[in-house]
């Protein structure tokens, strides 16, 4: 068996199997490996918010059936959006035309002798001049959607039933198709492709900058049209490890800033870092804290598109087997002397290389450079 200790203080209580040592390399942590079972677990049931930025969360609908139907053809792919109008288009025209068969139908307007090369002789008058059946109903209904005059077939003043068959097909058509461009508006001006663009590091890591323990990821943009005025945020979530509740269900804001731009030009990858302070909550969370907890950080990527003006919204979130002590992103801009540009290599946004970090909580490490510092002083003033 084998105990995590710094000084004559053992930060960590529980003992870990000697199996488990190999993880952790003289000033260097990685999370242990797990299982492939609980790994798939932890990605697919246990994420608030999972890896390509949806909200892992389920909802109970409510009884709004009309804006439950509205978000989900908003949200639904082109292809199954576009068969939805075709659907409804052509239920709406059925639906009506069966309506004026019926309606004629019943005035006997399909009779032999009353047929359109018959009615002369008879002078009869048919409710819908010049229809021999569904499909000139049909038609008839088309046409009354999409045009404002007639050709042949047109409505008599003998059945008071088909004008107001044709006044409420005007009325519905109207607010449906209304609705059909509202959805179509919705889809071509939401910016969840551009989104998808947003790239953020697979990992996050600890490391020291600056002298200070700090955490960071990494988000880049892979698209040549600039997002502007960029505002990181990430969030901490604390879960029971034993009975995978949330505690204290509240969200827990971790103080971020970027490094490498100014947030009214992000010009290339930057990185997000949170120093772990006195304020930070993993200010006594050390190494070995770390591989026994279970938490989870939620990032989120806000800015706007320069062309366009709309403001988006990029999400990942990073769990314990997410973050990696003692590891620091590897340089992913460099400059091509031949083309005279500077080249980014996305390929590398979640490379990372080890690095001399302690194990030590940042509150243990802040306390021994402090005791170090006041020793050096005192033997200098001596």
């Amino acid at each position: 068996m084998f105990k995590f200790e710094h000084g004559d203080k053992t930060s960590l209580n529980r003992t870990v199997n000697v199996n488990e040592v190999a993880a952790l390399v003289p000033g260097v942590y990685r999370p242990i490996s797990r299982s492939l079972s609980y790994c798939q677990k932890n990605q697919r049931q246990e994420r608030a918010v999972l890896k390509t930025g949806e909200i892992n969360v389920y909802r109970k609908q409510d009884s709004n059936f009309f804006s439950n139907c509205f978000l989900i053809l908003v949200e639904a792919r082109w292809r199954w959006t576009l068969f939805s109008f075709f659907l409804a288009f052509t239920t709406n025209w059925l639906l009506f035309g069966a309506i004026y068969w019926c309606i004629s139908y019943t005035h006997g307007d399909f009779l032999e002798a009353h047929l359109p090369q018959n009615v002369n002789s008879t002078e009869f008058t048919p409710c819908i001049e010049n229809i021999y059946g569904f499909t000139s109903t049909f038609l008839f209904s088309v046409e009354i959607h999409t045009t404002v005059a007639y050709g042949r077939r047109a409505i008599t003043l003998e059945c008071p039933q088909t004008i107001t068959a044709m006044c409420l097909q005007c009325i519905v058509s109207s607010a449906f198709q209304s609705v059909m461009i509202g959805i179509l508006f919705a889809k071509l001006t939401r910016p969840r492709a551009r989104t998808r663009t947003i790239l953020f590091s697979k990992y996050s890591v600890i490391t020291l900058r600056d002298g200070q323990l700090c955490l960071i990821f990494r988000v880049g943009d892979i698209r040549k049209s600039r997002i502007i005025n960029i505002k990181p945020t990430a969030y901490l979530l604390k879960w029971d490890s034993e009975f995978d509740n949330l505690l204290n269900e509240e969200q827990i804001e971790l103080k971020v800033e970027t490094v490498e731009c100014e947030s009214v030009f992000f010009l290339w990858p930057v990185h997000v870092v949170h120093m772990i302070n006195e304020e930070s909550p993993f200010y006594n969370m050390s190494a070995a804290d770390l591989l026994c907890c279970k938490i989870e950080i939620l990032a989120v990527f806000e800015g706007i598109i320069e062309s366009t003006g709309q403001s988006i919204q990029a999400r990942a979130s990073y769990t314990e087997t997410d973050i990696l002590w003692g590891h620091h992103f590897v340089p992913m801009i460099t400059f091509n002397d031949d083309k005279c540009k500077y080249n980014v290599d996305f390929s590398k946004i979640s490379v990372v290389e080890q690095m001399e970090t302690p194990l030590c909580s940042a509150n243990e490490y802040n306390s021994l450079v402090a005791a170090i510092s006041s020793t050096f002083s005192v033997a200098s003033n001596s």
